[in-house]
C-alpha cells in the first residue's frame, strides 16, 4: 500500500480494479484513500486536496462522539427505538428481558446487575427487533431488485452501516440500525442488494438506487449525519 503526503498529512493508497476515488475516515479519524490501478499520484492529490473540508468535517464529528460518555444503562437514560425517543427503567427482576411501555423502554435485570450486563441485554432486544424486520424487507425488496442475497447477518459494526460480499450473496446489517427510523434500515438494505448486481459504486449502481429506492438521497445525508457506533 502506498502512502501519500497531502497538506502535511500522510494518508494510506489502495489502488484496486475500480472506476473511481473513495476516501474513508475510521473511527479513530484515520483517513485511507481507494484509488483505480492507474490513477497517477498528482490526481489522487488533488481528489484528496478537493475533499479536504469534508475530512476535517468527518474528523471534528467522529472526536466529538468519541468524546461522549458510554451509557450506563440506567433510569432516566433516553434510548432510541426506530427512530423514537424513549426513556429508559430499569427494574429489578428475576427474569431478564427488555419491553416497550408507553413512553419507557422497561430493561428487567437482577438487582446488582453491571452496565455491561444491561448493555448486552439492550443489543439482544435491538437484534430481536431486526430479526423481525429484515425477513420481510428482504422479501419483497429481493423482488424489486431482482437480486436475492442468500443470506443475511446483524453486526455490530462501528464504522459501516451495512456491507455486502457479493461472491457468497451474503448481507450485513449493523445492529444499530434499530436505533433508527425504518427507512434507514430500507435504505441500506436496498443498498447492499443493489450491490448483487454492480459491485462499485459507479454511475450504473446509483442509478440502479433511483430505479429501487427513489428516496435514497434524502435516507443517506440522515444517515451520514450519524455515527454507526
Amino acid at each position: 500500500m502506498n502512502r501519500l503526503n497531502v497538506g502535511g498529512v500522510d494518508i494510506p493508497v489502495e489502488k484496486k480494479r475500480i472506476k473511481n476515488m473513495y476516501i474513508r475516515v475510521a473511527a479513530d479519524g484515520g483517513v485511507k484513500i481507494t484509488a483505480p490501478l492507474r490513477a497517477p499520484d498528482e490526481a489522487i492529490r488533488a481528489f484528496a486536496a478537493s475533499r479536504a473540508a469534508w475530512i476535517e468535517k468527518q474528523k471534528q464529528r467522529l472526536a466529538a462522539q468519541g468524546a461522549r460518555a458510554e451509557p450506563l444503562y440506567e433510569s432516566g437514560e433516553e434510548c432510541l427505538v426506530w427512530g423514537a425517543r424513549y426513556r429508559l427503567f430499569v427494574e429489578h427482576s428475576l427474569k431478564s428481558g427488555v419491553r416497550v411501555e408507553g413512553e419507557n423502554v422497561v430493561l428487567s435485570v437482577p438487582e446488582g446487575s453491571s452496565a455491561a450486563r444491561r448493555a448486552e441485554m439492550m443489543d439482544g432486544f435491538y437484534r430481536a427487533l431486526l430479526n423481525g424486520a429484515i425477513p420481510p424487507l428482504l422479501e419483497s425488496y429481493g423482488r424489486v431488485v431482482g437480486a436475492r442475497a442468500a443470506s443475511w447477518r446483524i453486526r455490530d459494526m462501528k464504522t459501516r452501516w451495512g456491507s455486502c460480499n457479493a461472491r457468497e450473496r451474503r448481507v450485513c446489517l449493523n445492529l444499530r440500525l434499530a436505533k433508527l427510523p425504518p427507512e434507514c434500515l430500507e435504505y441500506v438494505l436496498v443498498h447492499e442488494l443493489a450491490h448483487l448486481l454492480e459491485r462499485g459504486h459507479n454511475h450504473r449502481f446509483w442509478a440502479y438506487m433511483d430505479r429501487f429506492y427513489p428516496n435514497w438521497r434524502a435516507v443517506r445525508a440522515r444517515l451520514n449525519g450519524r455515527a454507526a457506533d
